[in-house]
């Protein structure tokens, strides 16, 4: 039980400290909920892509003011997921196949970097963090929680990235990770397994929690591998 209450307290701590990688003035908390917030509600089609939406109505809607929605939205757009459009307001960005393939092809050699890096590099306490991730993981297999996936995987990029200690790498993942989610999120129902794709993630994050590298670098091909083959399987072709 003690060494239970200790992984919680570890990876409660964790995630605080993942949250505040910005500065933590009340801004950019404020900014960071706020992105947040519609990170996942576009990710999870609350926000259907091509729909058109306004600062104002999101503010209401989040119970946020509209400078920290604005800042989230601008961040929202360099990872494009949505477009500000001058006189149009912001658009919801549509989902592309042939896009979603290329952005693969980066996806798996960075990941795979950010995978060994993780491995290599990650405190003590991030690898009990990584272990914790793995079991959660596991547990969204097992009652196929689709939205617990998804939030144990932002959780673990997030932490990916803090325990590799590669500002370029970080860069990268933060820019791809959202639109991977949001296409999986669209098509998983047609043609992945959700309960093998947590499985798959628990893979990695156990070996980066053992600090086994290559163990950690295979797991993320044998990932990559089966999202190509799910991406693939949405359109039935071979683009």
């Amino acid at each position: 039980m003690k060494a239970t209450r200790r992984r919680a307290a570890v990876a409660s701590a964790l995630r605080t400290k993942v949250a505040r990688r910005k500065p933590a003035d009340a801004d950019q908390t404020l900014t960071d909920r706020a992105y947040d917030a519609l990170e996942e509600m576009i990710v999870t089609l609350k926000l259907a892509p091509g729909s058109a939406v306004s600062e104002a109505e999101l503010s209401q809607r989040l119970g946020i003011g509209r400078t920290p929605i604005r800042e989230a939205l601008q961040r929202l757009a360099r990872e494009l997921l949505v477009q500000i459009l001058p006189r149009r307001g912001v658009i919801v960005s549509d989902i592309n196949v042939k896009t979603q393939l290329r952005l693969l092809e980066v996806r798996r050699e960075v990941e795979r970097l950010v995978a060994r890096s993780a491995a290599r590099r990650a405190l003590p306490e991030e690898r009990e963090h990584f272990a914790a991730l793995a079991a959660m993981f596991e547990r969204a297999a097992k009652a196929n929680d689709d939205v617990a996936f998804m939030r144990t995987d932002h959780e673990f990029n997030e932490l990916c990235v803090l325990a590799a200690r590669n500002d370029f790498a970080a860069a990268t993942m933060r820019l791809i990770q959202p639109l991977s989610r949001r296409f999986w999120y669209v098509h998983y129902k047609q043609a992945a397994d959700m309960p093998e794709a947590a499985k798959l993630h628990a893979a990695i994050a156990r070996a980066v929690a053992a600090g086994k590298e290559e163990q950690a670098a295979q797991a993320t091909d044998a990932l990559l591998d089966n999202i190509e083959a799910f991406t693939r399987a949405t359109v039935g072709a071979d683009l």
